[in-house]
């Protein structure tokens, strides 16, 4: 009864709830202006400040670590401020028309970063695919017809192919079988178990291929081995072999395939584990008791509650493996018919100062990653609506 007397005009004009409820109705320009100079303020601080980082770092006594630590500050603290204003903004319009209009607020810095990096290159990538080398006149289809006229370009498109087919799958196949057998094991023994496959994914692509370097490495058949991999087929009575120049049936493809998969196993591992994890055990003891073998109750029950995940690491790493480049460029670059679309484009560009044929190549990788990209989209839609 007390809040609804609260509410109501009373006998000395309307309830404070009223009269606020009014003044939050009309728009308040001087916030309005307060909230853009305040936002435009910080962010001509936030960019400037950055610059200063890159261009001037003698400001900053040349030190990496205050730069750092200033940029942490600078980036996070500038961020709060900037939203701040961005509030005050929002709040200074009609009460109606600022609670619509808020989430699209808050979300155009994060459109509009998007904009700039991502969506902004790409529009200019496609545009300059249709020019010459230097980007200063039009050649129409002349960059597709020379990159699609070229046996070498079609060379490294089938190698893409083969990455496709091979190494999501093999991840995916590892990572799940680990993330099972681990399971089984005592927590202890699952927790040591999954920290030894997960390890690798602390390690960049270049270290991948340094510490595999040691495995594939190849000495002449009169001196030692250092090569663990030749070490093992010289002890075997076999002869060592260059491992990284054999092109009979694209296994030097298959030897940097191996590195991706022994890296995103525990990738994979880590997300299929979780939702194995996620399964009901209810369904898994109903299993049991009606004397399902655990093969039958994995293949049944637990695999297909689990697909969702497989499909969506499935998916993330045929993605990375489209946009391979580290591994070819500093173990082959691309030689002995183990060329990527990536490395061709690297080499295209800032080698043979092809800028033209470049982005014509960057296209194509465009197109053959969207359809993936769209059909991700439309998995995980389905999912949340099958929730």
């Amino acid at each position: 009864m007390t809040t609804a007397t609260q509410t109501r005009p009373g006998p000395e004009g309307p309830a404070p709830t009223e009269v606020e409820d009014r003044k939050h109705s009309s728009a308040r320009p001087v916030r309005v202006i307060i909230g853009i100079v305040g936002m435009a303020v910080i962010a001509w601080f936030i960019c400037n400040a950055f610059l200063a980082f890159a261009y001037y770092p003698q400001w900053f006594a040349g030190s990496g670590l205050l730069i750092g630590l200033l940029g942490l500050i600078i980036g996070i603290g500038g961020s709060v401020v900037f939203f701040y204003f961005l509030n005050v903004c929002v709040e200074g319009f009609p009460a109606r028309f600022s609670r619509g209009l808020i989430p699209y607020a808050f979300l155009l810095p994060g459109f509009s970063l998007i904009s700039i990096f991502l969506l902004y290159p790409t529009v200019q990538t496609i545009i300059y695919s249709f020019a010459n080398d230097d980007s200063t006149a039009w050649v129409g289809l002349e960059n597709y017809r020379a990159i699609f006229s070229d046996s070498h370009f079609w060379s490294t498109l089938l190698n893409n192919f083969l990455w496709i087919l091979i190494v999501p799958v093999l991840t995916v196949a590892f990572g799940l079988a680990v993330a099972v057998l681990a399971d089984k094991l005592s927590p202890g023994g699952e927790n040591v178990a999954k920290s030894m496959i997960f390890l690798p994914m602390a390690i960049s692509f270049v270290g991948a291929a340094t510490i595999w370097g040691l495995v594939y490495a190849y000495n002449s058949p009169d001196t030692a081995q250092t090569g663990l991999l030749n070490a093992v087929v010289v002890a075997l009575g076999g002869e060592p072999q260059p491992w990284y120049q054999i092109e009979t049936a694209r296994l030097n493809s298959m030897a940097l395939m191996v590195i991706l998969i022994w890296l995103q196993t525990g990738f994979a591992m880590v997300l299929i584990s979780s939702a194995i994890k996620g399964v009901p055990e209810d369904t898994v003891e109903a299993g049991r008791v009606d004397g399902a073998s655990e093969l039958r109750i994995f293949w049944q029950i637990i695999f297909p509650q689990v697909r969702a995940t497989l499909l969506a690491v499935l998916i993330t790493v045929l993605i990375l493996v489209l946009k391979v480049f580290d591994l070819v460029y500093v173990t082959t670059n691309g030689l002995y018919n183990s060329d990527v679309i990536a490395n061709l484009f690297f080499r295209k560009l800032f080698t043979s100062q092809q800028a033209g044929q470049a982005s014509a190549i960057v296209v194509v990788l465009l197109i053959l990653v969207v359809p993936v990209l769209i059909y991700q989209v439309k998995s995980f839609r389905q999912q949340e609506a099958n929730r």
